[in-house]
């Protein structure tokens, strides 16, 4: 097992030294490999390109956003494919219906929540039932760019405004303060969906009477 773990582990150095020069699209591609098989700390890496070009700050943000979404789509299909049974092996019956009942209520922000949150969340468990609960394609890449989008945003800007060694401080904390950091989350969506629908409704025309 130490082996194949030292084996895993250099495979990964040499993804990274392969992709790394390829500057936005390898953030990109890195990014479509850590969606799609092998994790890397993509919070880190972002961290190192902004630091290293912080005016193109938000193309290493779109870039890793897409890529997230598109490398995502692989977990997606082969649970759509039939992995529930896999799925249930995976975890209790509880948890099996707790996630079915998120999906069937709001499968946006079921995805994309978990597409904010940072490690240890395990992102792929919910990427793989969305696909066993046949959430709909494109809300499956929309959600998870929005939430990977706003999490590598708020990476960005905390490196540009702190450097690079700010990552690791907030990792530190998010992984202890996990329910604290989900509270958070939920609230600042609850205020945004607000603001959104009181600047729509505002701009209703008034029924004449």
């Amino acid at each position: 097992m130490k082996k194949i773990l030292h084996l895993f582990d250099k495979y990964k150095l040499w993804l990274l030294a392969v992709l790394k020069p390829l500057g936005f699209w390898g953030v990109g591609g890195i990014a479509f490999v850590d969606a799609a098989a092998i994790p890397v700390p993509m919070d880190l890496i972002i961290a190192g390109y902004v630091w290293a070009d912080k005016h193109h700050f938000y193309l290493y943000v779109l870039l890793a956003s897409a890529g997230s979404a598109l490398g995502g789509l692989i977990p997606f299909f082969l649970g759509r494919a039939g992995g529930e049974l896999f799925l249930m092996k995976r975890i209790n019956r509880g948890r099996y219906e707790q996630l079915r009942d998120r999906f069937e209520k709001q499968e946006f922000l079921a995805m994309m929540i978990p597409s904010i949150l940072p490690p240890p969340t395990p992102w792929k468990l919910f990427v793989f039932a969305a696909g066993v609960f046949e959430m709909k394609t494109g809300n499956f890449m929309l959600s998870v760019f929005a939430g990977r989008f706003i999490r590598y945003t708020v990476t960005a800007l905390l490196t540009i405004e702190y450097g690079p060694q700010i990552v690791n401080m907030v990792t530190v904390l998010t992984t202890r303060h996990r329910i604290a950091l989900a509270i958070v989350v939920l609230a600042l969506l609850a205020l945004l969906v607000y603001w959104a629908w009181r600047t729509i409704w505002k701009k209703r025309p008034v029924a004449a009477i």
